[in-house]
This record gives C-alpha cells, sequence and structure tokens, in this order.
C-alpha cells in the first residue's frame, strides 16, 4: 500500500515525466503539488494571546480610570456638603446652650411675650393718654340723590361708633 498524499487514489497520477510535444521541442512539465499551507507557529500563538490580554487590561484600566475620576469629583462635593452641614451643626449647638441658659430665659421672661416679674418688682403696662384728637373736617360732596338724609345718618352712626364724639359740625 502507498502512504496516504492528498490526492485520492483515483486521481492518482504516475510521477510527471518529461514527454516530448509534437509541436515544440520544448517538454511540457506537469505541475507538482502543492505544499501544505504553513502552521502557526507556537511564537506566533504566544504574540497573539499577549497582545489580545494587553487589548483587554488597557480596556479595563481606561474604565477604571474613568470610574476613580468620577468617584473623585463625587467624593469633593461630598466633602463641601459635609463642611456646611457641620457649620450648621456647630450655629445650631451655640443657639441651643443660649436658648438652654438662664440668661435666655430671663431675657425672654422680661419681653413683651413673657410679661413676667421677679418678686418684689411691679409690672407696668403702658397704656396710652387720653388726647383729645381733634377730627378734620370732612369734605363735602353734593349728591343728588333722595337717600342722602339715609347716608347722613350712617356716616354719622359711623363716626360716633369710631370716635365716641358727635360728628363735627353736627349741632346734636
Amino acid at each position: 500500500m502507498s502512504s496516504p498524499t492528498r490526492n485520492s487514489g483515483s486521481q492518482r497520477r504516475p510521477a510527471s515525466t518529461p514527454t516530448s510535444n509534437k509541436v515544440g521541442s520544448q517538454p511540457i512539465r506537469k505541475s507538482t503539488p502543492k505544499p501544505p499551507p504553513k502552521q502557526v507557529a507556537s511564537m506566533q500563538i504566544v504574540f497573539g494571546s499577549i497582545l489580545a490580554i494587553s487589548l483587554l487590561l488597557a480596556i479595563n484600566f481606561s474604565g477604571r480610570i474613568a470610574a476613580g475620576q468620577r468617584i473623585q469629583a463625587e467624593l469633593t462635593v461630598l466633602q463641601a456638603t459635609i463642611a456646611s452641614e457641620e457649620m450648621k451643626a456647630t450655629a445650631l449647638k451655640q443657639e441651643f446652650d443660649f436658648v438652654s441658659s438662664d440668661a435666655f430665659v430671663e431675657e425672654w421672661a422680661r419681653s413683651p411675650e413673657g410679661m413676667m416679674i421677679k418678686p418684689g418688682e411691679v409690672l407696668v403696662i403702658p397704656v396710652p393718654g387720653k388726647q383729645q384728637i381733634r377730627p378734620t373736617a370732612t369734605p363735602f360732596v353734593p349728591v343728588a340723590d333722595a337717600s342722602t338724609e339715609t347716608d347722613n345718618q350712617n356716616w354719622k352712626l359711623w363716626w360716633q361708633m369710631f370716635f365716641d364724639s358727635p360728628p363735627p359740625g353736627d349741632d346734636n
């Protein structure tokens, strides 16, 4: 038996031998079988693997760098917020300490809201003085209405309710 080759048994040809051509003097050569394609060397596989791994690492690192920048920006914002809230907490603590003190309680008690006195003191509430208010004359506007007398009576009633005195120019 013969060794297996590329060509199967039915297509097997005898070895090429130069034959004479009746037309020309050059012999016709039959083509030799093509050599098999070169196999990929193990060095090329290693190089390709290293290249692929390097590409994956570069993509991963760039993603981590972008995430780190976002985290850094958020950290800056949060630190500013923390500083602001700490200042508010300090101000509220100071206000709480003042409100909890005896000085604030005494200040509030003496204010108009508290109206409190210490033992032995007298609470004095100022009352407005009784001054005579000199009303000014209201301008006279003639009205050509039949109900003038009723309207005159209404304004006189209102005047008496507000000022406890008869309206000016009224002889009643």
